[in-house]
């Protein structure tokens, strides 16, 4: 296997970079103080190519890979990690529109949302169904030509700025094989959010409940078949954790490479910190826990784009181990900073406050565990 990156990858790599570096990161800490969601940003953003990575060409999309989504989304990371992971959310409704959409759905849509000039939210998540997302309560149901929806999502992203929701609702029997994926217009009458939610971190994007009254769309608004709507959410997902995973990595990568910085120039006991051994193997567990977590999401991701076997569990191993690994390195990347690792100026409680979630959204870290295990015992 080669791990070299090839001369287009590099390239988007390095433009991803530069856009982090000159459009995230010095507001990053303003957007997180004030919950601003940088729309204007996004639509940058998108004029690189940046709001339909997966997509193919003939709609505005990059019609790029997997991996390579994961390097631009770590890429961006280093930036903000918030503004990634929300980019990655809409890149996967975008994605799930191409693979499955009709072509009417898909030149309807995904143009616009290439661009970023319109965003989307991915709606599975409702009150009392997290983690058993087959459970969900809302319901579509046939009336003529159209579905009238009925239902409340919870911790949905980019709610109340998004122009299109993908909404998975109830159309048949309990259970999975109940289940289909509508596309609802942001504003659909009966359409309704809740309050922009007060969180530990993730504040550049604004989280809200998604209410459904009646909401009538039409038939041709069903992506793919009756009942296949669960299949289609958790196909979804899989690219959606090697994002996530990315997007732990790249902030990680961030915290690490300040803490590198400030142990050079911070002095105790008449020298830089950087030389206290004891220091030194911390920083060498860290540069071992990022290169390992980096290598591994690799794997999965190359993995997804060959649609291995084996690929959505490889996907769940990677979300699980990466956002666990770089959560614990910003962590400690914090902790080498002392007193001043927990001011905000220094940028390094912000990162540790987003990847928290990282290990809850997508599937907790508990599910991946439980996808692994079934993989592993033939269940």
């Amino acid at each position: 296997m080669d791990f070299t990156l090839s001369d287009q990858q590099q390239a988007f790599v390095d433009m991803a970079t530069d856009f982090a570096a000159e459009e995230l990161a010095p507001f990053a800490l303003e957007w997180d103080q004030s919950k601003h969601f940088p729309i204007d940003t996004l639509k940058k953003a998108g004029s690189l190519g940046l709001g339909a990575i997966c997509v193919a060409d003939d709609v505005g999309g990059s019609g790029l890979g997997r991996l390579d989504t994961a390097l631009i989304i770590e890429a961006l990371a280093t930036g903000c990690p918030t503004v990634a992971a929300y980019i990655s959310i809409h890149n996967m409704c975008a994605t799930m529109i191409d693979r499955y959409g009709t072509p009417e759905q898909r030149e309807t849509h995904l143009p616009a949302l290439a661009t970023m000039d319109a965003l989307a939210s991915y709606c599975l998540t409702e009150p009392a169904c997290g983690s058993d997302a087959a459970a969900l309560k809302t319901r579509a149901v046939r009336d003529g030509d159209d579905y009238v929806l009925n239902g409340q999502k919870q911790f949905i992203s980019g709610a109340g700025a998004s122009a299109l929701y993908l909404v998975m609702a109830r159309t048949g029997e309990d259970g999975p094989k109940g289940i289909s994926t509508f596309l609802v217009p942001g504003d659909a009458k009966g359409l309704t959010f809740g309050a922009n939610e007060k969180k530990m971190g993730w504040n550049a994007q604004p989280t809200r409940a998604v209410m459904m009254d009646g909401v009538r769309v039409p038939a041709e608004n069903r992506l793919g078949a009756e009942g296949d709507g669960f299949r289609i959410a958790m196909s979804g997902l899989d690219g959606g954790r090697l994002n996530i995973a990315a997007a732990s990595l790249g902030g990680a990568q961030f915290a690490f490479d300040k803490a590198v910085a400030y142990m050079k120039d911070r002095k105790a006991f008449g020298r830089p910190i950087a030389e206290f051994q004891a220091l030194q193997f911390e920083l060498a567990d860290m540069a071992t826990e990022l290169e390992s977590a980096r290598t591994f999401l690799w794997r999965a991701a190359s993995a997804l784009d060959d649609r291995a076997p084996n690929a959505t569990t490889l996907c769940a191993m990677a979300k699980r181990l990466v956002t666990d690994r770089c959560f614990d390195v910003a962590n400690r990347a914090l902790q080498l900073h002392g007193g001043y690792g927990y001011l905000a100026e220094y940028g390094i409680e912000k990162i540790v406050r987003d990847l928290r979630v990282h290990q809850i959204l997508e599937g907790t870290n508990e599910i991946m565990r439980v996808i692994v295990a079934r993989s592993v015992i033939g269940a």
